[in-house]
Parts: structure tokens; sequence; C-alpha cells
């Protein structure tokens, strides 16, 4: 079975679950002998190098098997590539590489187009696609965050989208919600990696037996570590992830100054991330800016310190240094790859109580849940985590490891060998 792989990034040029996900299912599938993976992955001109002229679709760095699709001319208001040399370069490709199964893992910097492109061109094959949030749904990022209150918002509507951005009348999302749609009913079959997305997307209008539920997996990272030092005092945090706006790293530091504020100050905190580039400028400045004053700190007066960017396999020397992971998010983390990454590690984690880590931490059991971007909240969890005799040991002892690359494996190659001819999506004509 030939299988082509097609995501937004290549997880060692941007950092991202998204395509940190689709990369692992490539390699995943490469070491299975009956199955020939073939990884697409677009970039955009910011990677200027890569681009050579003419060029559509090149390798990437000599590997077998993997692609960068050259985006250019994307509209990231309807996700199409107004470029029609790109897509005469994709069909090129899907004749030239015929695959059983093309599994989409975005449309961003693709189009969404290129998904009945791929159904004009390969009437027979498979068309699986993975929601890695919910950009389908919301027109702000797919994170489902109210622009002007930051709220959470729990469904889209025409008028809701139009509250988002006054701009764009009710009439323009309807039309969004139809175009999307469209494009969407000729997948075969949908994936999600947390169960709650199955609920967002069959309100939206999916056919609900059309989506399944399969769960991120990653190799174990903690192959050869030892077990977590005993210490005395679990007093030391750590965050790891984009410094995004929506991963909370600033809430993070919001909290820290609650706590120096209140005079506790017996814990530290070790920030590793990238991306910082990508947060917004309100955002990027607060974090900035604290970062500044704390290094300029006595060192013995420092409470949080910044690691910058790490590979997996520097992972096993930075959770070493922690005690509790924290996750902050502030939007509706859809799985949260750190939580299986620290689990690995027997790290408890600390995170906010909607989305993939409401889902996958019992709170009290291996982890702690505090309300949604309420920097009060995480600062008296920090504290409690800190100063509760008997409370790291009990959450450690319960955690359970994560599931494997393998499993994530299995579960989609049983996707890939299904008959779905016999429950057609929404718009699918038979």
């Amino acid at each position: 079975m030939k299988v082509l792989l097609v995501g937004v990034h290549h997880p060692e040029l941007v950092r991202g679950g998204a395509q940190q996900i689709c990369y692992e299912l490539f390699k995943g599938l490469q070491a299975r002998p009956e199955i020939e993976p073939v990884l697409l992955a677009a970039v955009d001109p910011t990677f200027r190098a890569l681009y050579k002229s003419g060029a559509r679709i090149t390798g990437f760095d000599g590997r077998e098997g993997e692609f960068l699709y050259l985006g250019r001319d994307y509209d990231y208001t309807w996700h199409k590539v107004s470029n029609p040399q790109l897509l005469e370069a994709y069909s090129e490709f899907l004749e030239i590489v015929r695959p059983d199964v093309v599994h989409f893992h975005h449309f961003m910097l693709l189009g969404l187009d290129l998904l009945t492109l791929t159904r004009r061109v390969l009437p027979r094959a498979k068309i699986l696609f993975t929601f890695h949030e919910f950009m389908s749904i919301c027109a702000a990022d797919g994170q489902m965050v109210r622009t002007f209150d930051r709220s959470l918002c729990t469904r889209a509507s025409p008028v809701r989208c139009h509250q988002c951005f006054p701009d764009r009348g009710p009439e323009e999302f309807f039309v969004r919600e139809m175009w999307f749609k469209r494009h969407l009913s000729v997948v075969d079959a949908f994936t999600t990696p947390s169960r709650f997305m199955i609920e967002r997307y069959s309100a939206w209008g999916l056919d609900a037996a059309k989506i399944h539920h399969v769960t991120n997996g990653q190799p174990d990272y903690s192959r050869g570590a030892p077990p977590a030092e005993k210490r005395a005092k679990r007093n030391r945090f750590g965050f790891f992830g984009q410094l995004v706006d929506n991963k909370g790293v600033w809430l993070l530091l919001q909290a820290v100054r609650q706590l120096r504020a209140e005079g506790f100050s017996d814990f530290t905190v070790e920030i590793n991330g990238d991306n910082l580039r990508f947060a917004s400028d309100v955002r990027r400045a607060e974090i900035e800016s604290f970062l500044a004053d704390e290094a300029a700190l006595p060192f013995a007066d420092r409470r949080v310190v910044f690691n910058g960017s790490y590979d997996v396999d520097q992972l096993a020397r930075r959770m070493a240094r922690i005690d509790w992971c924290i996750v902050p998010s502030v939007w509706w983390e859809i799985f949260g790859l750190v939580i299986s990454e620290a689990w690995m590690f027997g790290r408890p984690v600390i995170a906010a109580n909607v989305g993939g880590p409401a889902e996958r931490i019992t709170a009290g059991q291996d982890g702690l849940l505090f309300e949604v971007a309420d920097a009060g909240a995480l600062a008296r969890t920090i504290r409690r985590a800190a100063t509760e005799k008997g409370l790291w040991d009990r959450l450690a002892k319960g955690i359970q490891p994560p599931a494997n690359q393998e499993v994530m494996v299995d579960a989609f190659l049983a996707l890939y060998g299904m008959d779905f001819k016999g429950s057609p999506l929404i718009g699918v004509q038979e």
C-alpha cells in the first residue's frame, strides 16, 4: 500500500503538534514493510533559500520519500492557492506517486481545493483528513476563541463569526461554511486526536459516523533516562512548547508575578520553547520584557529561566531538572503532546481545565487542573504543588504510559484498509 501524507510545515523547519504527528506517522509507516509512505509538507516563502526558480515541489534534504510543497500566493481568508502552476505541479505529483491513500493533516499553505483536486486525479484513492484544530469551523485561526473578549467559543454561526470580524458580513461566513463543506465532502473519513472534537465537528454538520478518534502517539523519548531523583521539595516547574499566544506562557509569567507579590518565592520555572516571532505584538513584548527583567536580577532572585528551543533528544536533560510540567493553554488545546512527553518521564502535569488536557488528565490522580485563562488559579495551583507534602508522589504513581507510535500507526492502518463506500459523507455522490 502506498500512502501519501500531506501536511503543513516540516517539523525540522517549524515546530508544532500537527507537523510533528504527521512526521511521526510517516516514520512509523516507514518501519512497516508492507507500506510505502511519502511525505509532502508545505512551506511558505519565508524559507526563501529553499525556493528554486521554476520549482513547485522539491525533495527535502536528500531524504527518501520526503518532499516540500513550495507554497506561494496563498489566500488565508479562503484557504486556497491562486497560483495555477502549483495546482498543476500537485496534480503531476499525484500522477507520479499514484498513492492508494492520501492522508491530509492540514490544508494551510496547501489550499482546501487540493482535496477536490485529489479526488478528481485519483477517483479510487481513499482520502482521510485529520483535524488538529478547528480551522474549518473557525476563521480566528481555528482556535474558537472570541476575538473581542478572548472567551472560549463553543459554536460557530454567521452572526457569531461576524461579531469576531465586524468588517466581514454574516453572509460571508455563510458562504465560507459552504466552501469548506464542499471540499471536505470528498473525504472518506476524518480523525481527531481527542474525543471532544467529534461533538464539535458533528454539531457543525459533518457526519459523526465518519469521524474517528485516533490518539496521537509518539516514540518513548525517555528510554534510558533514570527515574526522577528524590528531592525534599517538588517545587521545580517546566513549560515546553511554542511561545505563541494560545499556549499561554504569558499567563504563566503573570502567575509568577502574582506569587512574588504574595511573598511566595520558593519555586523555579524553566521555559523551553521557540516561535516567539509568531506571537502577537502585545504578548511578544510582554514575554520579552519579563525575561529581560528576570535576567537583570541577581542569580539568587531569579525564579524564571529561559532555556530556548529544544529537540526531542534534549527532553531527558530538561525534564530531569523539573518536577512538574505546566500546560497553561488559553484555547481548546486539542491534545497536548507535551502531556504525553511529561508522562513518559513520570512528571505530573498542571493544565487548564478544557479541551484535550481536561479529557486526558484525571485531576488528583495523575495531574492537576486549573481554571482556563485564570492567572490567579494557576498561581494557587503552583503554590499547592510546591508545598503540599506527598502530592507529587501520589500523582506520579498514578501516571499511566501514554499511547506510543505503534498504537497510532496501527489505528491509522486499520482506517486505511476500511471500506467506506457503505456510508457516504455529506455531499458525496455515489
